[in-house]
């Protein structure tokens, strides 16, 4: 393969795995649950065979199905964004990054506040758009930043762009991410910066500040043999700015997937790497099944413009990191779920590989169709596709 476009339908798993129970995601399935609202359409996908996917028996059969598909279990320890998207691009994680439910110890918060000059307040986990509003004000009347958690293993501090401007903000974000190593590593320290009047809006201007992959990732062996990495929307700021030969960020699911339809009208050799974080961000955490339908069915509409780019030796991979099941009411968080995998190209047989041990399949395959060398643990599935 010359080039391979390789999409994140953030969030966007497939049902529960086996072990969802040490996750406390006993029955989480995003894609059921989206499946329920009246929003809900993607024939574009299901003529591809998304419905003959392992485990799903709630969304019509394709009898003579348009691309090659897997149900993919992850290896890694977790369930959230940095090692999930580690996991595709080859690396497995054994050990799960650190979780914070009671909040941050002092001896992160202290030298925090000692190189920010500014106070702390929440240090708990909360939703993000709860915790400015619960501490919003105090944070404009004290200057404190609000640091809060998730689930996840992220550090996150929201800011007033009145009181702190966003370039600030990710300075302070610098700071904490040089804190955070070692056994406080946590997988991303993020901005979210808020504006307005109470209960305030959050801006588009966030940032993530990720924990650089400790190995070769699938992008850096890309590069290694001298061809293209582009990375599209929240690719750069995982994968902390390696492995890349140019990167954009993106305002929304629209303006990736046109940026991304933009890449395929280019000559270049390698990998396009396209992260959709809408369905996780506006929806899934928010438990939006309406809003998760419908940002669906609009990729499902956008797709064959895509697929109308593809060259002889072109491959698209459609993909996720992680579940976010928006039905799913005992938490917020992400959900320990199955991903799907669905590949489109001239020379790509339209098989079923049933369900597979690894989302680092995907960088084995990926990388043994465009020649490069990877040390990875996936298994490569190229000569069964093509």
């Amino acid at each position: 393969m010359k080039r391979i476009f390789l999409i994140v339908l953030d969030s966007f798993g497939v049902g529960a795995e086996p072990d969802a129970a040490d996750f406390g995601d006993v029955g989480s399935n995003t894609l059921r649950s989206c499946s329920t609202s009246k929003l809900f359409a993607m024939p574009n996908m299901i003529a591809a065979g998304f419905g003959n996917l392992d485990g799903v028996d709630f969304l019509p059969k394709s009898e003579h199905p348009t691309a090659a598909i897997a149900r993919l279990q992850e290896l890694s320890r977790g369930k959230d964004t940095t090692i999930g998207h580690w996991e595709i691009s080859g690396i497995v994680s054994p050990q799960p990054l650190p979780t914070y439910p009671h909040g941050f110890p002092e001896e992160v918060l202290k030298p925090f506040r000692e190189q920010t000059g500014r106070g702390v307040l929440c240090n708990l986990p909360y939703s993000g758009t709860e915790v400015i509003k619960d501490y919003g004000r105090q944070h404009i009347e004290t200057g404190d930043l609000i640091v809060y958690t998730s689930a996840d293993s992220v550090f996150q501090i929201a800011a007033h762009e009145d009181v702190v401007p966003p370039e600030q903000l990710y300075e302070y974000c610098h700071i904490a991410r040089k804190i955070l190593k070692g056994k406080n590593g946590v997988g991303r320290v993020i901005a979210r910066p808020f504006n307005g009047d109470w209960p305030y809006t959050r801006t588009p201007r966030r940032h993530d500040f990720s924990l650089e992959p400790p190995k070769q990732t699938l992008l850096d062996a890309v590069c290694a043999a001298g061809q293209d990495m582009i990375a599209i929307g929240k690719i750069h700021d995982i994968f902390a700015g390696r492995g890349m030969t140019e990167f954009s960020y993106t305002t929304s699911n629209a303006d990736g997937m046109a940026q991304t339809l933009a890449a395929a009208k280019r000559d270049f050799t390698g990998l396009c790497f396209t992260n959709l974080v809408d369905f996780d961000m506006l929806y899934g955490h928010r438990r939006n099944i309406d809003g998760y339908a419908n940002a669906l069915h609009e990729f499902d509409t956008w797709l064959p413009s895509l697929l109308a780019e593809l060259r002889e030796d072109d491959l698209v991979m459609i993909t996720a990191d992680h579940g976010c099941d928006p039905g799913y009411l005992k938490h917020t968080d992400h959900t320990r779920e199955y991903i799907p995998l669905v590949m489109f190209g001239k020379k790509i047989k339209p098989i079923n590989l049933g369900t597979r041990a690894g989302f680092c399949d995907i960088a084995a395959t990926a990388a043994e169709l465009l020649g490069v060398r990877l040390d990875t643990p996936g298994k490569s599935f190229a000569r069964d596709i093509t």
